[in-house]
């Protein structure tokens, strides 16, 4: 089958696979045994069939002979049940037993292929955290403690910290922390906030063990792990500097209404992660996934679609899993580029075959970059903090938010990066705080220097509440911001599920908003929205501040679909920000740029033809016709790639 394999792969134009992600009791059957003649083999083949690699360390699924003889290297969970061999990830990342192991089976593999003219990349794991995020072993517990011994150095900084005096918890030996267990209520939430870093940090150690020795035997060779997109367990900021090449999975529920949507945050989150650096959708899948409830397929064209979105937002390289569709295991059902069945009977593998054929033709594409005049800051610690429970509403949710802003941006075409609140800012007209729960003094300083120094901030409720210890901030709610947003918040007023509170802007129009409100007092900010009939009636509810040479708006409220769009659109104008062209509803429009071209990528989200203004000419990549000024028509699905310019 693997001459038929690769015969396949140059039919559909495949110049790069993914190789022996789930290899390690195949390339190791015994401790100490190497067994490389298969895939030696395999390497050979693709390299003579014009194929390279990126291969895979083969670290992420341990052979059973492993936990087997070590059972200690198993995870175990807060509640004290251990996770045993026959999946997938079974393993403790502080284990010193997994990780010898995996460094002696990387080193076997980069000593061996270091030189192999397929190799392309180096892949290392797989997903790391999907399954097991987190471990709390007694393994686990002592690298916890070292950790907390680096960052706070004695254990009165520590007790301090984690506000030890409440619930008589305070620490006199090191031996007595343990990781936040299962408890008779609530952990410790500083205890918690600081775990979920080690944690992360944990696995980052494990790619990063693997990382120096790949670095060491085979300089030059680029290293990647996939990402998961919105991925809350890790924090990919803090993992994206480790890597040669950021990429990402990306599997989309067709069934989902919004899922271009999130696709598209997905794809700017993984260029803003690489600081504008192109990045690979390493996977996604050709029509179904076999791991939902029901698994749809994707509609004709939408896998096309969806891999072109890739490309528009900065990837230079689509990928799918699986290659060939698998007989037996628990993916089986899962689809992939050769299915079951005879590849010419079915009408993915033409839609594969054709996304290859015109993927050749895109090379132009490969280097370019994406300019963004909006940023919207995502940080995941103050993810991690804003989610842990005994707050005023647990239905604050920091993805949710993000996408109740970037919905506007995506439907306006209005091109968005990912920041950190301490980033560099100084390069956007408009930063968007969805949430900032948890913020540095850095941090805060930052974004008011943003602000003074002439642009235009819209910030979300329940911002800037505690510190990096997850302690509140005294002094007058958001403490941080109160200057920048020329308010005060007296009180927070959650909504309960299902109610709403009206909104009245300044021309009279009215509006609902749901989840959250707040009793603000203005020091200096205008309304530009009050809330209305309810015990908070001509309270205002969106406010505007102007600070320094520039303004900072605030919404304390979750407004609408229709009221957020007035509220950012209003921002965007205030700020200068304009989209890339003006695209009829469902078409998104993206522009990528190099050395020596503009890019025009557009695309139709709609199953219907549609429209679209074009002002300059150029030529469409996707088919070599030349595309003049006027409207061109994008068929259901269609996609267009304009070089502009003639």
């Amino acid at each position: 089958m693997w001459e038929e394999d690769v015969r396949l792969m140059r039919e559909a134009g495949v110049n790069l696979v993914s190789l022996g992600i789930f290899s390690w009791s195949r390339l190791e059957p015994i401790q100490g045994k190497h067994e490389f003649g298969w895939l030696d083999r395999i390497m050979d083949m693709l390299h003579e069939g014009g194929v390279r690699v990126d291969l895979a360390t083969a670290t992420a699924s341990p052979p059973p002979w492993l936990s087997h003889a070590h059972p200690e290297m198993l995870p175990v969970m807060a509640d004290g049940v251990r996770l045993w061999h026959g999946a997938r990830q079974h393993y403790c990342p502080s284990s010193p037993v997994y990780r010898e192991a995996a460094g002696r089976l990387v080193k076997a593999l980069a000593t061996r292929y270091a030189k192999h003219p397929a190799l392309a990349m180096w892949h290392v794991g797989n997903e790391f955290g999907c399954h097991v995020p987190a471990c709390y072993c007694d393994v686990s517990a002592q690298a916890f403690r070292e950790w907390l011994q680096e960052r706070y150095g004695d254990l009165e900084s520590l007790n301090r910290a984690w506000g030890t005096d409440f619930w008589s918890q305070r620490y006199s030996e090191w031996d007595e922390i343990l990781p936040p267990r299962r408890t008779p209520t609530w952990p410790n939430p500083s205890q918690q906030l600081d775990f979920m870093r080690f944690s992360s940090d944990a696995l980052l150690e494990c790619y990063e063990l693997e990382r120096a020795i790949l670095t060491e035997l085979s300089p030059g060779v680029a290293v990647t792990t996939n990402f998961m997109r919105f991925f809350k367990p890790l924090d990919y900021w803090k993992w994206a500097e480790r890597e040669d090449v950021v990429s990402d999975d990306v599997y989309q529920d067709p069934a989902d209404p919004d899922a271009g949507m999130r696709s598209a945050m997905a794809g700017d989150l993984m260029r803003s992660l690489g600081g504008g650096r192109p990045w690979i959708l390493m996977e996604q899948t050709t029509n179904r996934v076999n791991w939902r409830d029901v698994n749809i397929p994707k509609a004709p064209g939408q896998m096309r679609l969806w891999s072109y979105q890739a490309v528009a937002h900065g990837a230079d390289g689509v990928m799918f899993f699986q290659w060939r569709q698998s007989r037996a295991g628990a993916e089986k059902f899962h689809s992939a580029m050769v299915p079951h069945g005879r590849p010419e009977s079915t009408p993915t593998w033409h839609e594969v075959v054709e996304l290859g054929r015109e993927l050749a033709g895109l090379d132009t594409v490969c280097g370019s970059r994406i300019k963004a005049d909006v940023a919207i800051l995502h940080d995941w610690e103050s993810w991690w903090a804003l989610e842990l429970p005994s707050k005023p509403s647990i239905r604050v949710r920091h993805v949710d938010q993000l996408e109740s802003y970037y919905r506007h941006l995506f439907d306006a075409n209005l091109t968005t990066d990912f920041a950190r609140p301490s980033d560099d800012l100084s390069g956007y007209r408009l930063v968007l705080a969805p949430n900032v729960y948890l913020i540095s003094d850095e941090a805060a300083g930052n974004l008011a220097a943003f602000v003074e120094a002439g642009g235009t901030l819209v910030m979300s409720f329940f911002s800037g509440i505690v510190d990096p210890f997850e302690h509140i901030r005294l002094g007058g709610y958001p403490e941080p911001f109160r200057r920048l947003l020329g308010l005060e918040v007296v009180d927070w007023l959650p909504l309960a599920d299902g109610e709403d509170i009206k909104l009245n802007f300044g021309d009279g129009t009215m509006a609902h908003a749901d989840m959250w409100s707040e009793l603000i007092v203005l020091a200096g900010a205008e309304a530009l929205a009050h809330f209305s009939g309810s015990t908070l009636d001509g309270r205002p509810a969106v406010t505007s501040h102007k600070f320094g040479e520039g303004r900072a708006i605030y919404v304390a409220t979750r407004p609408d679909v229709a009221a957020m769009a007035r509220i950012l659109r209003a921002a965007a104008a205030d700020a200068e920000v304009k989209p890339a062209i003006e695209a009829p509803a469902g078409v998104s429009a993206i522009r990528r740029s190099g050395p020596r071209s503009s890019l025009l990528f557009l695309l139709n989200h709609r199953d219907v033809p549609v429209d679209v203004p074009v002002a300059d000419p150029g030529s469409n990549l996707v088919d070599g016709s030349e595309v003049h000024r006027g409207l061109l028509r994008l068929g259901p699905r269609g996609v267009a790639v304009i070089r502009e310019g003639w």
